[in-house]
C-alpha cells in the first residue's frame, strides 16, 4: 500500500516544472516612537526598475502611549497608513499585520499573488519585564505562497552591550515558544524559509570610538566585523549557526542625532553599532528513505526514481538570494537608520490555479440588483462564513471592502460547477467606478480567488435626480475618492 502510494506520489512530480523567481524586500526599522516621514518612495525603493512581489516592514518602537495604542487598534497606525496609502496606488495590498506595543510587522503582496498566499497565522511573544511586558519580544507573520512555507520574524531584544547572551536567550525563548495550528508547520523551524529581522541590539565590542569612527569614515566596515557581538555569538551557538546574513558593507545604523547623519553627540556618546539586521534560514532538506527500490528495478529505474524522489522530497524546490543589503541614510526621524534586504526566492509553485474563480454577471449600477457567478476550481473547506467583497480597484487591505454579500445567505442558484450570488442594488456605490470582487475563506483566512477588474456605472435614477457627491452615502465617498 505504501509502495503504491509512493509510485503514485512519484508520478505526479514533473522535473519539468518551470522555476519561477519572486523579488522580496524586507526594511526593518527602530523608529523611535517618531511619528513616520512625509514620504517613503526612497525607503521602498520604488523608482527601480526591478519591482518587488513582496514587501516586508517590521518597526520596532512605534509609539505606544496608552490612548494613542487603542486608537491605533481600532483604526491603524500612521505608519501602516503610510505604507498602504504609498504602496496600494502601485497594486500591493496589505495581507497581512500584527502589532505589539511598539512592534508593528506588515506584509504586502502584488494582488495577483495573493489568491496564492495561504496559511496566515500570526503570533507574539513578550520578553521584556519578566516575560510580562511587550515592548521587548517578537512578531510572527507566516504564511504558505504558492504552496511554500514562509515565516517573518521581527524582534526588538534587549538592550545594552552587556546583555549579548541574554539577546541570545530571547531569541531562543521566541523559536521555542512561538507555535502555530496546522501539521504543515507547526513551529517557526518548521517553515521552509524564515527571515529574521529587527533591532536585534547586538553592539560592537573592545574598539575604542576612535578606531570604530576611523573605520566608518574610511569605509573599512570589515574591521570592525570581527567584534560584532552577532557575528561572535554565531560561532559557539547552534541556532544562530543556522542562520545566514549578508556582510556587512554599510556603516553602523546605530545611534544617529536625530535628523542628522551625526552620530551620538549626547553625554553619553554610545558607540556606533549594527544594531538593525536581516538574516535568513533555509530549511535543510531530509535525506531520502533507503527502502523506496524494488528487487526488479534496473540502474535506470533506481535513477530516476532517486532523482524524483529527492525532487518530492523537497517539496519542489526553493531559493533564496540576497541581491542587496544596505542602509538608508536619508532618513532622520529616528536615532537609527533604517536597514533594507533584497531578495530573489527562485521557486517551482505547488499549484498555479486559485480556489475559486469569480466574476460579476452583465452591468453594475445601484439601479439593478446584481449577480455575482463563481466557480470553485479546487476542493477547499467552504464555510457558511465566507463572503464576497467588493472593492476600488487599489484598494489598500482586505477589510476596505466598500460591501460585501454573505456567499451562503445570498445564494440564489447552483449546481456542481456555478454559483450564483445576489447583491442587493442597495448596496451598490452611487458613484460608480472601477472594482473586483474578492472571495474570502473564513477556514482559511484568506482571499481565494479576485475577479477581472470591472466598471460599476454610475446611477441613473441618481444623475437624473440631481444626487450630488456631498450627498451621497460614505460608501459612495469612498469609491469616489
Amino acid at each position: 500500500m505504501e509502495q503504491e502510494a509512493l509510485s503514485s506520489a512519484l508520478s505526479s512530480v514533473s522535473l519539468d516544472r518551470k522555476i519561477d523567481t519572486f523579488r522580496l524586500y524586507i526594511v526593518t526599522w527602530n523608529v523611535a516612537t517618531a511619528e513616520p516621514p512625509d514620504d517613503v518612495a526612497s525607503l521602498l525603493q520604488l523608482n527601480s526598475s526591478k519591482k518587488a512581489d513582496l514587501y516586508v516592514i517590521g518597526l520596532q518602537e512605534v509609539r505606544a502611549a496608552p490612548l494613542k495604542f487603542m486608537t491605533d487598534l481600532a483604526f491603524d497606525d500612521s505608519w501602516s497608513h503610510l505604507f498602504m496609502n504609498t504602496l496600494a496606488p502601485l497594486g500591493y495590498i496589505k495581507v497581512s499585520s500584527i502589532r505589539m506595543q511598539g512592534l508593528l510587522l506588515l506584509f504586502f503582496s502584488k494582488i495577483e499573488h495573493v489568491p496564492f498566499i495561504r496559511d496566515i497565522q500570526v503570533t507574539y511573544t513578550r520578553t521584556g519585564i519578566y516575560g510580562y511586558w511587550g515592548n521587548k519580544g517578537g512578531v510572527t507573520i507566516r504564511l504558505s505562497f504558492y504552496g511554500h512555507m514562509l515565516c517573518f520574524l521581527n524582534c526588538h531584544l534587549a538592550a545594552h552591550m552587556k546583555y549579548a547572551s541574554e539577546r541570545v536567550d530571547e531569541f531562543e525563548y521566541i523559536l521555542d515558544s512561538q507555535t502555530f495550528q496546522g501539521k504543515k508547520a507547526s513551529s517557526i523551524l518548521d517553515h521552509k524559509v524564515v527571515f529574521w529581522f529587527g533591532d536585534l541590539n547586538f553592539r560592537i565590542e573592545d574598539h575604542g570610538m576612535h578606531f570604530i569612527r576611523n573605520c566608518i569614515t574610511s569605509k573599512n566596515f570589515n574591521l570592525m566585523w570581527s567584534k560584532d557581538q552577532l557575528t561572535v555569538m554565531k560561532k559557539n551557538v547552534p541556532k544562530l549557526q543556522q542562520f545566514e546574513e549578508g556582510p556587512l558593507d554599510f556603516q553602523p545604523t546605530y545611534k544617529f542625532d536625530l535628523n542628522s547623519d551625526n552620530y551620538d553627540s549626547s553625554g553619553k556618546k554610545r558607540k556606533p553599532a549594527w544594531c538593525d539586521r536581516i538574516l535568513w534560514r533555509v530549511k535543510p532538506r531530509p535525506p531520502p528513505p533507503e527502502d523506496i527500490f524494488e528487487e526488479g528495478d534496473d540502474d535506470a529505474a533506481k535513477e530516476k526514481k532517486k532523482n524524483l524522489l529527492e525532487d518530492l522530497m523537497e517539496k519542489y524546490p526553493l531559493k533564496v538570494v540576497q541581491d542587496s543589503y544596505t542602509s538608508s541614510m536619508e532618513y532622520g526621524v529616528s536615532d537609527h537608520k533604517p536597514v533594507i534586504g533584497m531578495f530573489r526566492l527562485e521557486l517551482r509553485k505547488m499549484y498555479d490555479i486559485p480556489l475559486v474563480r469569480l466574476h460579476a454577471e452583465g452591468d453594475w449600477s445601484a439601479d439593478l440588483d446584481a449577480m455575482v457567478t463563481y466557480s470553485p476550481l479546487q476542493p477547499f473547506p467552504s464555510s457558511a462564513w465566507d463572503w464576497i467583497g467588493l472593492y476600488k480597484v487599489g484598494f489598500r487591505s482586505i477589510s476596505d471592502y466598500i460591501t460585501y454579500t454573505w456567499v451562503k445567505d445570498d445564494q440564489v442558484a447552483f449546481n456542481d460547477e456555478v454559483v450564483q450570488v445576489y447583491v442587493s442594488k442597495e448596496e451598490i456605490p452611487v458613484v460608480g467606478g472601477d472594482c473586483v470582487l474578492c472571495y474570502y475563506s473564513s477556514n482559511l483566512q484568506c482571499i481565494v480567488g479576485i475577479s477581472e477588474p470591472f466598471k460599476v456605472h454610475e446611477s441613473r435614477a441618481a444623475i437624473e435626480e440631481g444626487l450630488l457627491p456631498e450627498n451621497i452615502n460614505g460608501l459612495d465617498q469612498a469609491i469616489a475618492s
